[in-house]
């Protein structure tokens, strides 16, 4: 077999590639009229939605097909919003309110942002059951630790987004749950038997195919019980024994950043894209890390090579460009719609917001009047390090919103090197004679998060403290407040409450 232009075309189709800048380089607008089937936008390419449309046009200019996918779960991992905060909480706060009518109703609100700016592919939602409280990488994307829960609402949250005319794309198949492992470093390890990976971690995902999900995106994790060799990302009875035959799912199979360490690292980016088309998959997710040309240009000579050397078949390859090719003809003529629906700047307040204050928990354990906040308090807020799904400039927080409503409010924000325990007792000057407003973020994943909170209660026995993360320990503070979210969103209903804020009691 020869390296003909069918073979290339059919090994450009299945490369979705990132790439630099707020407008299309060249190397992508050439591509794109030589065959290349779809791109994938990450903040970098993003300043407001009117650039991204202004982006996305450009691109059909040169493919009015292309499929232009984006990592926009809402929440904590936010592209679109990136610069200036989530305005809708996660799946976790989604969760806790546990109203599918809502979650159905967020999701194709974004839907509809998403399709104003061109964008017709969004790889979300996270159908992971977060059983493991230390994983590193799921918590608040999920929506919870129970597994019909976490279904319905992964249903729901795909109506509402295909409703747009925005594929939807559950992921990290087969669950990225109960991992403790970062992908984005390392392989996770799910040692879960078989009986209850069905019970667990699958469900969300037979719900997800049943309500017609077009894509499924795979998890780069090792489970022993249906492979003890690869991960799930290049493995055949994973991809194709379980996703396509037992579960029949029938949409497009696209792998998580193939540059991650996870796949990459023992086999290289082309090699793992080449395992990973040979297992099932059909659309290589790439750019994340290694955004120019000669990566995609790496990936699809490596797949021709492996057509050519017989390590791949050319009908697998075939099919896997059907299957794109399909998805993208499903996105021109199901929509997207831009009719139907609040319309507005990205994110309608009253959707995201009214879902962020649904999501809030209050415990009470002192009758002292330091709830709502009785003058402007100091905040200081325990920033741990997020792993690379999460934008570590994405704004989140109380102090900011709560400022707004109670000006004269000042904040202090302490990272594991900065808080110690001289930092600490500065704060606590800061805040002699006024409130104090403590703000933690997955404290229970983080021991200096832990005994930077246990030193300022010690003093301050008369503090609020604001949960952004998984919760923990509801019995610290005089006042504890769950927001079961970190976007900037879950951060303004906290401040509302925390100010007296009418519209929120």
């Amino acid at each position: 077999m020869k390296r003909g232009p069918e073979l290339l075309r059919l090994a450009e189709t299945v490369v979705f590639p990132g790439f630099e800048g707020k407008s299309p380089p060249d190397w992508i607008r050439r591509r794109l009229g030589e065959g290349l089937a779809g791109v994938v936008l990450f903040s970098r390419n993003i300043a407001t939605p009117s650039q991204v449309a202004d982006l996305t046009a450009a691109l059909r200019e040169e493919n009015p097909q292309v499929l232009v996918g984006i990592d926009e779960e809402s929440g904590e991992v936010t592209r679109l919003e990136a610069v200036g905060g989530s305005t809708r909480p996660g799946n976790f706060a989604l969760g806790v309110a546990d109203d599918v009518g809502l979650t159905e109703e967020l999701a194709a609100d974004l839907g509809r942002d998403l399709a104003r700016a061109g964008v017709n592919l969004n790889f979300a939602p996270s159908a992971d059951v977060n059983s493991n409280p230390d994983n590193p990488v799921i918590g608040l994307r999920s929506f919870g630790a129970d597994p019909d829960l976490v279904a319905r609402h992964t249903a729901a949250w795909i109506r509402g987004m295909q409703s747009a005319g925005v594929a939807a794309c559950a992921k990290h198949f087969p669950g990225h749950g109960d991992t403790s492992v970062d992908s984005h470093h390392g392989v996770p390890l799910v040692a879960a038997p078989l009986g209850e990976l069905h019970d667990m971690a699958l469900r969300p995902f037979r719900a997800a195919v049943e309500q017609g999900v077009r894509t499924v995106m795979t998890g780069h994790l090792l489970v022993p019980a249906l492979d003890p060799a690869m991960p799930a990302t290049l493995s055949r009875p994973v991809l194709h024994d379980l996703l396509r035959v037992e579960l029949g799912f029938e949409g497009v199979i696209v792998t998580d950043g193939i540059e991650m360490a996870a796949v990459s690292g023992p086999y290289g980016i082309g090699g793992a894209s080449v395992l990973a088309v040979a297992a099932g998959a059909d659309a290589i997710c790439v750019g994340g890390e290694h955004a120019g040309e000669e990566t995609a240009i790496g990936i699809r000579d490596a797949i021709v090579d492996a057509v050519i050397e017989g390590r791949l078949s050319e009908e697998r390859l075939a099919d896997a460009s059907r299957r794109v090719c399909e998805l993208a003809l499903w996105t021109t003529t199901t929509g997207p719609s831009t009719s139907s629906g609040p319309s507005g700047g990205p994110g309608t307040p009253s959707i995201g917001l009214a879902a962020a204050r649904r999501a809030l928990r209050i415990t009470r354990r002192s009758s002292a009047a330091v709830f709502p906040l009785p003058a402007p308090p100091h905040v200081v807020e325990l920033a741990p390090e997020m792993n690379l799904a999460i934008e570590k400039d994405t704004p989140w927080g109380v102090g900011e919103p709560l400022g707004k409503l109670l000006p004269g409010t000042t904040v202090t924000r302490l990272t594991a090197p900065t808080a110690t325990g001289g930092a600490v007792e500065a704060v606590l000057a800061a805040a002699a004679e006024r409130p104090l407003v403590i703000v933690v973020r997955d404290a229970h994943r983080h021991p200096w998060q832990a005994d930077a909170l246990r030193h300022l209660l010690a003093a301050r026995a008369d503090a609020v403290v604001v949960e952004m993360g998984l919760p923990g320990r509801s019995d610290l503070g005089a006042v504890h407040i769950a927001t079961h979210g970190a976007a900037r969103v879950c951060g303004q209903a906290a401040a509302e409450l925390l100010a007296g804020d009418t519209a929120t009691t």
